[in-house]
């Protein structure tokens, strides 16, 4: 919000630096965003009288003698069709910045520094310039917008800088107001809390007027007392359109608004002054005698001032004449009842309408404007009455029009007198932390015009009605100290608090070891919503009974792809598999560590299980189905267990090339190759394997304290088996089988496997088993006992036979 130190300054004795009130205001909440002086660039200008003034013959220019008080006189070379002996206008010294060229005579672009010049033989020792070259517009200054000089007032001291004449000296603050204080989104509603944290009085600005007897038959309903709680209205009649004074145009500059006329200015600047939105319609537009403040009708159409036409539906709120809508409310008036040269009488609407819906209407038309923007924050009761208050006042102390008797306040009846708040001062220190002695809290609150009251331990406020912000002790305190001083708070340990060493939990130190043993492996952590689609569920060709099915709905989805909490971390890694490939990156390893949701029934009657999952998915030309199977043994070495794997089934993945994975006979997860019609429907160019993991079957092995094992001390002994076996037997199998016979063993590996027709119905396997000593070194019969009881076990319980 812009706001001009000059503007501030009618209700506040402000008697600090720029730079004192940034920091006052910050100290009390309020960011300065930006702080910049309105000349800023302006720099060794003058006033110049010029005393004499001769045509250059044969140019347009002219040979002027200017005298610039104490820098003497200088000799001028000028082009402006308007200078003339004995006028004043701003001189450019030598080594004078103004700005090079412009644009509507109010956006500059470029300074340039003045030196020393010659035109057609004659030496010129400065520049006269034109409001142009000041960055001065017609409405900051009368006379700026002339394509020539800018005429300076006839008592202005020759010499004197021109900055404080034109207003160049004005301080412009651009402030950050906050959400909860739309009370100070406005000039006067920011003053009060300069007033407040300067401790000087607070000027209010004159709202008294004088209504003639003239009466109008005019009637103001409220059809929609929910979204419009308070709706006022005043005639004015003999209405005189015209300029606004020069005053009113400069301020309404500063802030960024262009003058109109002088009733629309009104209505803008006490919007700025006041942070009230109003609007006048041209009374003889107004038919039936009557507002009307309604929702409108499904398909109504209204056109606006800036001639834009819209369909609405009865979300959104009109007001209305006798006959059809002449204003979108809280956004814009319609093109019907807009001010004209020609209007001579005006009906003034001061109104509260609800934030909610003037923020969603002006969202779904696309209609936004500095009303739709203000009432978006919220508008206090108190300022709609106020501003219409002032405009009155403003439409007599311009003398463009007579304020009728014939003026209308419809509300809910919510008053807009103070209302009491009561507060215990010990709760108020409680909440800071600090004791804030008794004689300063009552001075701040009544700095804040809270007219407090202090008996004992009760403070009794009575709290202006346009701080709707004030409902408990908690904003009491909040009061108290940005006008204490955040500076007088010393930390301290909340009662329950207590000295930790700091660091991860064990939860934490697991999971960053998990990550960690990934990345090792060349894998990169993804993050996804914890939302999914009803579709990531057919993705995966479940049936309508799966498990995964049974998703818990979100109320308010942002959109329906993120309308279910997951369940399975699976379609979100195997669309990130896809979106990669898509991307050009044809190989890669990712994993994500998050929640999946557990509902135990729909629709919930408590908490969902929460379980931490892990997902893994690879892709491209070198990964294979045990590639991801050496990444999910990664973690199960990071927590110093060993997992199983069986065959199983996944209606996603590949038939033949899908395993369950168990740990201590339990079933934690799966891996597995996905389908191919899914990799083509995806449009994927290489093979997508994923696994899912759930970890929190596994929390019982968090903070396994890990063995040493020392290197043995005597050598081991390695032995490959190839067997024979029935196809349907598994790795797992033969490897435990092997494991069982002996209890030296620390190694077994499958280092092949062949199907062929030499072996008809079977298959055979070739492992490498490494048979570690412990106190003593093998012999040759030791180790062939350890070899006969391996082949006798995986005889005996599969079959299995060595191959010839």
């Amino acid at each position: 919000m812009l706001v001009p130190i000059s503007w501030l300054k009618d209700y506040v004795d402000i008697n600090v630096s720029p730079d004192v009130l940034e920091e006052k205001l910050f100290s009390c909440g309020f960011e300065v965003e930006e702080k910049y002086q309105v000349g800023k660039d302006i720099s060794n200008v003058v006033v110049g009288l010029v005393k004499s003034c001769e045509d250059i013959e044969g140019t347009h220019l002219h040979l002027c003698k200017v005298d610039a008080g104490k820098h003497g006189e200088l000799q001028i070379c000028c082009g402006a069709d308007n200078v003339h002996a004995g006028g004043k206008f701003p001189l450019a010294l030598i080594g004078a910045t103004v700005y090079a060229t412009a644009k509507d005579h109010v956006t500059v672009e470029g300074v340039m520094t003045i030196g020393q010049g010659k035109l057609r033989g004659y030496d010129s020792f400065g520049m006269l310039c034109s409001g142009t070259e000041l960055g001065v517009s017609e409405d900051m200054y009368p006379g700026a917008g002339y394509n020539g000089l800018l005429a300076l007032p006839d008592d202005a001291e020759v010499g004197a800088d021109v900055k404080p004449i034109l207003g160049l000296d004005d301080w412009i603050f651009d402030v950050s107001i906050t959400a909860n204080r739309p009370d100070c989104q406005s000039i006067f509603g920011l003053a009060r809390e300069v007033a407040a944290v300067l401790e000087k009085p607070l000027k209010t600005p004159a709202l008294d007027y004088t209504e003639t007897d003239v009466k109008k038959d005019f009637k103001v309903t409220v059809e929609a007392p929910d979204i419009c709680p308070r709706y006022t209205a005043h005639y004015v009649y003999d209405v005189k359109i015209g300029e606004s004074p020069a005053w009113m145009k400069r301020r309404l500059a500063l802030v960024g608004c262009n003058s109109i006329s002088n009733m629309v200015d009104i209505t803008n600047y006490v919007l700025k002054e006041l942070g009230q939105p109003m609007h006048a319609f041209d009374y003889a537009y107004l038919e039936g005698d009557a507002i009307n403040v309604r929702r409108a009708a499904d398909g109504e159409k209204i056109v606006t001032l800036d001639e834009k036409e819209f369909e609405l539906n009865s979300n959104n709120l009109v007001i209305c004449d006798g006959k059809k809508p002449v204003a979108l409310a809280g956004i814009m008036g319609g093109l019907n009842s807009e001010i004209l040269d020609t209007t001579t009488a005006v009906m003034f609407e001061s109104a509260k309408f609800e934030r909610d819906n003037i923020r969603k209407s002006s969202k779904a038309l696309g209609q936004v404007s500095d009303s739709s923007a203000r009432f978006s924050k919220g508008v206090d009761e108190y300022t709609t009455v106020m501003a219409l208050k002032r405009a009155l006042h403003l439409v007599e102390e311009l003398g463009c029009g007579k304020v009728s008797s014939t003026g209308f306040d419809v509300n809910t009846g919510n008053s807009i007198e103070p209302f009491e708040l009561k507060a215990s001062v010990a709760k108020v220190n409680g909440v800071l932390g600090i004791k804030v002695p008794d004689e300063d809290i009552v001075r701040i609150c009544k700095n804040l015009d809270f007219d407090p009251k202090l008996e004992g331990d009760e403070l009794t406020l009575h709290v202006p009605a346009y701080r709707e912000d004030m409902a408990t002790y908690q904003d009491v305190a909040e009061e108290v100290i940005r006008m204490y001083g955040y500076d007088h708070i010393t930390p301290t340990f909340i009662p329950t608090a207590q000295v930790t060493s700091g660091g991860y939990n064990l939860q934490q130190r697991t999971e960053l070891k998990i990550k960690r043993a990934l990345c090792a492996q060349g894998a990169f952590e993804g993050v996804h919503y914890s939302f999914f689609s009803p579709s990531d569920l057919d993705l995966l060709r479940l049936p309508e009974d799966a498990p995964e099915r049974h998703a818990i709905k979100l109320i308010n989805p942002i959109n329906k792809d993120l309308s279910l909490m997951r369940t399975t971390l699976a379609p979100q890694m195997i669309q990130a598999l896809a979106r990669n490939q898509k991307n050009g990156i044809l190989e890669g390893r990712i994993f994500e560590l998050g929640n999946k949701f557990i509902a135990g029934k729909l629709p919930l009657e408590d908490y969902p299980d929460e379980r931490e999952t892990i997902c893994i998915g690879v892709f491209g030309e070198n990964e294979d189905f045990f590639s991801l199977k050496g990444l999910v043994d990664a973690i199960a070495d990071s927590l110093d267990i060993e997992f199983e794997y069986e065959e199983t089934t996944k209606t996603f993945l590949h038939p033949y090339r899908t395993a369950k994975v168990l740990c201590e006979g339990v079933e934690i997860g799966y891996l597995g190759q996905l389908l191919y019609e899914i990799v083509d429907e995806l449009d994927m160019r290489v093979n997508g394997y994923i696994a899912e993991i759930d970890l929190k079957a596994l929390t019982k092995y968090y903070g396994k304290n890990q063995k040493f094992i020392p290197l043995p001390k005597y050598a081991e002994e390695k032995r490959d088996f190839c067997f024979v076996m029935d196809k349907k037997l598994t790795c797992a199998q033969i490897e435990g089988a092997i494991k069982e016979a002996c209890d030296y063993i620390t190694s077994i590996e499958l280092f092949d496997l062949y199907e062929g027709a030499q072996l008809g119905d079977k298959k055979s396997m070739a492992f490498s088993v490494v048979f570690t000593p412990k106190d003593e070194e093998f012999t040759q019969e030791m180790t062939d006992g350890f070899v006969n009881d391996i082949l006798k076990n995986v005889s005996d319980k599969y079959g299995a036979t060595l191959r010839a």
